[in-house]
């Protein structure tokens, strides 16, 4: 995938990363995508107080040559993206207006999500879990049923895995693993302490480290030998990630299902195994007199 694809998602993706006149360009290019078509670098620069070399530089920054070349992929962006709203809930909002507005900023996770997910990324975890003799699944927060999740689909598939959501446990099992053990940890903002520190002991032993997280440049990268991004952004309403849960389990859908495919015959089995093991968890209806 090239850099410049998609440049409006990823600006998107990136805002809280950039200072705040690179911020002040990128939003005025991802809320007015339109208006940039028609202006000059210069124009931009004006309307958002900046200088043209400040302009040129976010484009170089998400890998256009200048600003000429940026236009040409919001273009390309606009041509082939819906427009879809991404708003905040407020309190006159009806609960018809609340379930359009969580379609929509959902909507555009998933669609931005596909748009910097990377396949090959996507078949070198798959890899390295194929490969795994144990996977641990590393979460906090709000990422701790994802990652509860997760380790409960892989499992479906006859992998040996665990999910660690407890900061101490974390920590002792990631300095535990070794070269038969991959990782996986989901952290949205990719700055929580207790999973970098988890993924940095884990990488330090030996493991094959993967992340979910948002696009962006953030600590835990340094630490993952595969990275899996999201293109979620938290909107000043929500008081814990919403749509970021969304991206991260179409990530972890992806991957299952590329598992999944790497080693068919087998998945089909425990998959089948699983099956036949939960039918007798539910109860059988009664027959009829």
């Amino acid at each position: 995938m090239s850099l410049l694809e998609f440049p409006l998602a990823r600006l998107k993706a990136m805002l809280e990363e950039f200072p705040p006149t690179a911020r002040r360009i990128a939003t005025f290019m991802v809320e007015k995508p339109s208006r940039v078509l028609e202006m000059s670098a210069s124009e931009i620069a004006a309307a958002v107080q900046a200088s043209e070399g400040s302009v040129i530089g976010l484009c170089q920054q998400i890998g256009a040559r200048g600003f000429a070349e940026l236009k040409i992929a919001v273009a390309q962006e606009i041509a082939i993206s819906r427009a879809l709203l991404h708003e905040a809930i407020t309190p006159g909002d009806s609960t018809s207006d609340v379930v359009a507005k969580f379609t929509a900023s959902h909507a555009v996770a998933l669609e931005d999500t596909a748009k910097v997910l990377d396949t090959a990324e996507i078949d070198r975890a798959a890899t390295y879990l194929a490969a795994a003799e144990r996977i641990e699944f590393y979460g906090i927060g709000t990422s701790a049923p994802i990652a509860e999740d997760a380790a409960y689909r892989f499992l479906r598939l006859g992998l040996s895995t665990k999910a660690v959501t407890d900061s101490h446990g974390q920590a002792v099992s990631a300095a535990f693993t070794g070269p038969r053990v991959a990782t996986v940890t989901i952290s949205h903002s990719g700055r929580t302490h207790e999973t970098l520190e988890a993924t940095r002991l884990a990488k330090e032993a030996g493991a094959h480290t993967i992340c979910i997280t948002n696009y962006g440049k953030s600590p835990l990268q340094q630490h993952c030998d595969v990275v899996l991004y999201t293109a979620a952004q938290e909107t000043k309403y929500r008081m814990e990630a919403l749509s970021s849960r969304i991206a991260e389990l179409f990530v972890i859908d992806v991957l299952y299902a590329r598992l999944a495919l790497a080693r068919w015959e087998t998945s089909l089995a425990a998959i089948q195994k699983s099956y036949d093991v939960l039918a007798t968890k539910r109860t059988r209806p009664s027959a009829e007199k």
